[in-house]
């Protein structure tokens, strides 16, 4: 038996409010405008992975349905980098976002909609009301039927307008780097830079604007060989191959978009798939691994990687699902090594920490590991025996900023870069700050300000050379001894939601699509986790089990917090014709702030599919 798409009871969209357009010429767009066009809003912002995902799930539908699918991105910044439109331009631009996109800094458009989490999709269909609204990733499939049953709906009603939607495309821009994320000094005295808006490398010469080579085509795309053929998808982390250790390429790099690692020979730039499959790595799902060897595993966006010689192996910063996995080019074997896979900051040993999306990565003469954290606005380290994580600076998900002093009260803002310099002292690209940080003693100082977007070191023995990703250059830093700033902290400001002390009813909504059904072969096809910050929030209910329907008993005397919810549902076709059915993996991460307030509701609803 099929289940029918989850539509929601006929409610008129909300307006689009914001402060501005992108991508539309100038024009502003309302719904009117969109009448008799299927319309998906999808509420994302720029620093958020699950994000980038989503967009990438949703390019395919896009060029498929351009004539009667309008798609807007509503961006709703979570830090306060990202609520400047200059920012939020680049990132536009970055990303290859190919439809308009609402500025939405004030979450007016996020609130309307009851959006509780990035990323959010919504439908609408071509008479203007809402059909579906789902969190998180993985919805490709479940939005392909949908959009299909509303075509042949709309178009026997005859309320489906075919023709061009509002996307005007941005004027293109050149230049020898585009949005470049990493760099690394090749034993030729060159620099060897991770081009990721190009979907290439870039050889340069010393003075690092000379191009020297490319190797890559320049087009988005998984393929191996040669430096005028083979195709990147967003590389960004790069390192050299130890001398001796074996294997017939001299890089590895972290190919983000594509969630695999390629070897490149730099004697004749041919390249090489050395781990992944090219498809995401999804919580949960059974197929993640299909044989053996390290290109039989699914791996998600990762994004940096270092050579750790008391690992015997790399190490990889695997952004996409907040895990860190070790790499051995000489067994063929790629192992996850610490994470969790729920997003946020925990230390401990390894197969316990929590992390949100690791981007950064350098080894110390000491061994140690020193690690970017994004999400959490940190700078933490790896003891590699036993395999422990701790936390040097930062406090979690939700706080960050540009103040430097004692590391206890130090913040930092979305960094993702790190390298240790020569006095042992650490690095940190503070991406979001535009600034370099200096870790040194558990005392943090800043030593340049005013950068756009730095994202990656070279360490010279007189200096640093710095990615400037948002300027697509390299730039030459001295090594100051630093000066302390206080440019204030921020807790990350989103609406909060009433509940009643007590007893509460925590539903996450999920109904597989039209012709889908609960996928159950290989064990329950749900899970639920709940958490709270404070932990004293939670009375009852936290932890982890299969319904998606929980009872929450919130203290009384805790007056305000945040609940951390997990949800997981898959889902397969259901089609007793089909030998290998196509299954897919629903799954986001919510956290909700929450005031306890007497006569309030006591249900919270949030939709992972509905």
């Amino acid at each position: 038996m099929t289940t029918p798409s989850a539509r929601l009871p006929r409610v008129r969209a909300s307006e689009l409010v914001g402060r501005g357009w992108l991508n539309t010429g100038g024009r502003d767009v309302t719904l009117a405008d969109l009448r008799g066009k299927i319309v998906i809003l999808d509420f994302w912002t720029f620093c958020c992975i699950n994000c980038l995902h989503v967009l990438d799930e949703l390019r395919e539908l896009e060029e498929a349905h351009r004539d009667v699918l309008v798609i807007v991105g509503v961006h709703s910044p979570k830090f306060v980098h990202e609520a400047d439109p200059v920012a939020l331009a680049a990132a536009v631009e970055r990303y290859g976002v190919h439809h308009p996109v609402l500025d939405d800094p004030d979450l007016v458009t996020w609130s309307a909609y009851t959006a509780r989490a990035w990323p959010t999709l919504v439908v609408i269909d071509p008479e203007g009301y809402v059909v579906a609204q789902m969190a998180g990733e993985g919805h490709r499939r479940n939005v392909e039927i949908l959009v299909d049953e509303l075509v042949a709906e709309h178009a026997t009603k005859g309320t489906l307008h075919r023709g061009d939607g509002p996307y005007v495309a941005p004027e293109p821009t050149s230049g020898t780097l585009r949005f470049p994320a990493k760099a690394i000094a090749l034993p030729n005295g060159n620099l060897l830079v991770a081009d990721a808006g190009h979907h290439s490398l870039a050889e340069l010469a010393p003075d690092a604007e000379t191009l020297v080579r490319r190797i890559g085509s320049g087009g988005r795309g998984l393929v191996d060989g040669g430096p005028d053929e083979a195709r990147f998808n967003e590389p960004n982390g790069l390192c050299l191959v130890p001398s001796g250790l074996g294997p017939d390429y001299d890089v590895l790099v972290a190919d983000t978009v594509n969630h695999v690692l390629r070897g490149v020979r730099l004697a004749d730039g041919v390249v090489t798939t050395v781990a992944g499959t090219g498809e995401q790595y999804m919580v949960g799902a059974a197929d993640n691994v299909s044989g053996e060897g390290a290109r039989s595993h699914k791996l998600s966006s990762p994004w940096d990687v270092v050579w750790s010689q008391d690992l015997g192996a790399f190490l990889v910063a695997m952004a996409g699902n907040h895990t860190l996995w070790t790499f051995d080019p000489a067994a063929g074997a790629i192992t996850h090594v610490a994470g969790t896979m729920n997003e946020g900051l925990l230390d401990g040993p390894g197969p316990e920490a929590w992390f949100a999306q690791p981007s950064g990565l350098a080894v110390g003469a000491d061994g140690r590991i020193w690690l970017a954290d994004s999400e959490t606005s940190s700078l933490r380290w790896v003891e590699t025996d036993p395999l422990t994580i701790h936390t040097a600076v930062g406090e979690g998900l939700f706080d960050f900023g540009h103040r430097d002093g004692p590391a206890a009260e130090a913040r930092f803002q979305h960094p993702l870069g790190v390298a240790v310099l020569p006095d042992g002292s650490v690095a940190v690209a503070d991406t979001y700050n535009g600034a370099v940080r200096r870790y040194a003693d558990d005392e943090v100082t800043t030593i340049a300000s005013g950068l756009a977007e730095p994202s990656g070191f070279v360490v010279l023995p007189d200096g640093l050379l710095v990615v400037e990703s948002a300027a697509h250059r390299i730039t030459r830093i001295p090594l100051a001894a630093g000066e302390h700033v206080d440019g204030g902290t921020h807790r990350t400001q989103r609406p909060v939601t009433d509940l009643a002390p007590g007893e509460v009813a925590l539903d996450v909504v999920f109904t597989p699509a039209t012709g889908q059904k609960y996928d159950d072969r290989y064990g329950p096809s749900t899970r639920l986790q709940v958490s709270s910050t404070p932990p004293e929030l939670l009375l009852d209910g936290a932890g982890d089990d299969v319904p998606l329907l929980r009872t929450l008993r919130l203290n009384p005397d805790v007056s305000e917090g945040v609940l951390h919810v997990t949800a997981h549902a898959a889902s397969c076709d259901d089609d007793p014709a089909i030998e290998y059915p196509a299954c897919h993996l629903n799954a986001q991460d919510w956290g909700v702030p929450v005031r306890l307030v007497a006569g309030a509701a006591a249900t919270l609803s949030l939709p992972l599919h509905g």
